[in-house]
């Protein structure tokens, strides 16, 4: 278990150094932790070095209370980044984890090489969407949501073939820190990247699940149509965690485009 101080709080994350010059850095979604790529950070070990954390208020680190927006999520990243001296990435983010590589590049572009854009946007719903969310978790904790989660987060087939690690995810799900979760989802709610998006000047794939209602295929294309010479793929039965119910689909994507 490696932890690091990031800003004051201490931060859980898993940093497989191979000696490689080339790193991918793994920012995961609200409500998860990092295992969530565990099949995308083996099939990319070849490639690279593999950095994956636990984005505050999740997994094993800190949860911080006073939390300010999209900004300190971001700042965590590039701090975590000196500390282990990271100059050059390749950074892979999913939904919120996509929202904060954006804010990344634009805060350090010299730092990211490449950007994969996994089921993510330059803005994620709208405010009622999620003043609406954050009541339901303040009244009736997460278990009060987990259902219809777990329907957007992965495909039916894999929801119908799968019923025992859907179970596994809706626990991890449930049991991020309520805290945690609700400072999340009010930094995708006041986030607007729209302005970010269309300075981002490096090699950028976007991917998402045929099948996500969060960020939907139309969505996100509207975010690669932004990002200039930016790349556009859909995930045929994945829903918005591909990492998870198709990675062979989305590990393929991610080495073409890396090579």
């Amino acid at each position: 278990m490696d932890l690091i101080n990031c800003n004051g709080i201490s931060i859980h994350y898993h940093w497989a150094n191979l000696g490689w010059e080339k790193t991918f850095v793994l920012i995961n979604s609200l409500g998860t932790d990092f295992r969530i790529w565990d099949d995308v950070a083996t099939a990319l070990q070849p490639y690279g070095n593999v950095l994956r954390f636990d984005k505050r208020g999740h997994g094993l680190s800190d949860v911080v209370v006073d939390t300010r927006g999209l900004d300190d999520f971001a700042m965590d990243v590039i701090t975590l980044l000196e500390k282990l001296s990271i100059r050059k990435c390749t950074i892979i983010g999913l939904s919120i984890g996509g929202m904060i590589a954006q804010l990344i590049t634009h805060k350090t572009s010299s730092l990211v090489e490449k950007l994969v854009l996994c089921d993510t946007r330059f803005k994620i719903g709208t405010r009622q969407l999620w003043d609406e969310r954050i009541a339901a978790v303040k009244n009736g904790g997460l278990s009060s949501i987990s259902s219809s989660v777990m329907q957007r987060w992965f495909s039916e087939d894999f929801r119908n073939h799968e019923p025992y690690r859907v179970a596994g995810y809706r626990n991890m799900l449930e049991r991020t820190p309520p805290t945690g979760y609700i400072r999340a989802c009010e930094a995708i709610r006041d986030a607007d990247l729209t302005d970010i998006a269309k300075q981002i000047r490096i090699p950028a794939l976007c991917i998402v699940g045929a099948e996500d209602k969060s960020t939907t295929p139309e969505e996100v294309k509207n975010l690669s149509d932004l990002i200039s010479g930016s790349g556009y793929e859909v995930i045929d039965g994945s829903a918005h965690i591909p990492c998870v119910d198709n990675p062979s689909a989305l590990n393929k994507l991610i080495i073409d485009f890396i090579s």
